[in-house]
């Protein structure tokens, strides 16, 4: 009970927070937070309510057993009446609202202690970036005519996937955010810019990412580091095969409010 409680409350306070989406799609918020709220209700009426059944029910079984026999049994031995139901609904109240402040306040101390975090560098590696990246699909916007600074890090992964002539991205200007993850293959040269792409919730999250190139990178920017890339799509140095990210310039920013693209 207490810990679903404690969910109902996690949940609600992300969603008010705006942190829902860190663990799901946006699309989902509205329906999780309802069906928390209801779970939440019915949690709480299950508290108030169940302690008394199992008295009232012994207490009827007490007089059902006089009323047929017609005569006390003085050798019966007393049955004594649980102590959850010998509580007064004051004191049921009491120890209801006890246990919603204690959930409150664990909520509160595991919320300050564990706050709610993205999906790290690890998890890409973990998760194969490379094969995830690789094996994108979906339509890649065009170049004519459109706008390459509204694209994200999906749009680019998608494009440079589908088009791998460098000369189609002469004099195009990149400016993409995302996280610092190692290129297993490359780990000296090359870094990819990296973001997740979520389906339905975390636990599906794919890694994308474009590699840049930015020889000893190690020194200038940290794994997980959030960072704003300025450059243009050329062939990737470092293997001569593909393309990169040839940066002007690397800066570390913050984490946007809205990590994961869709």
């Amino acid at each position: 009970m207490a810990l679903t409680l404690i969910g109902v409350v996690v949940t609600v306070w992300l969603g008010v927070s705006g942190q829902l989406g860190l663990y799901i799609h946006p699309r989902y918020n509205v329906f999780t937070i309802v069906m928390a709220v209801i779970g939440g209700v019915v949690a709480l009426a299950a508290l108030a309510l169940v302690p008394l059944a199992p008295g009232d029910e012994d207490e009827d079984e007490d007089d059902h057993d006089h009323d047929h026999d017609g005569e006390a049994v003085p050798d019966a031995p007393p049955r004594a009446r649980p102590r959850a139901a010998r509580r007064s609904p004051g004191a049921r109240a009491v120890l209801g609202a006890s246990a919603a402040l204690a959930v409150i306040a664990i909520s509160a101390f595991l919320l300050l202690a564990f706050p709610p975090a993205t999906l790290s560098a690890q998890t890409a590696v973990d998760r194969d970036i490379d094969r995830t990246t690789a094996d994108l699909a979906g339509d890649a916007p065009d170049l004519t005519g459109a706008d390459p600074s509204t694209f994200t890090v999906k749009d680019w992964a998608l494009l440079t996937a589908q088009e791998t002539d460098p000369s189609a991205y002469a004099d195009v200007p990149v400016e993409l955010i995302g996280f610092v993850a190692p290129a297993p293959g490359e780990p000296d040269d090359v870094f990819y810019l990296a973001r997740f792409t979520v389906t339905c919730c975390a636990v599906d999250a794919q890694p994308i990412g474009v590699p840049v190139y930015l020889p000893d990178w190690q020194e200038r920017v940290a794994v997980d580091d959030w960072v704003r890339v300025s450059g243009t799509f050329g062939a990737n140095p470092s293997t001569g095969e593909g393309l990169a990210l040839i940066p002007e310039t690397v800066e570390v920013t913050e984490q946007p409010e809205q990590p994961y693209v869709y």
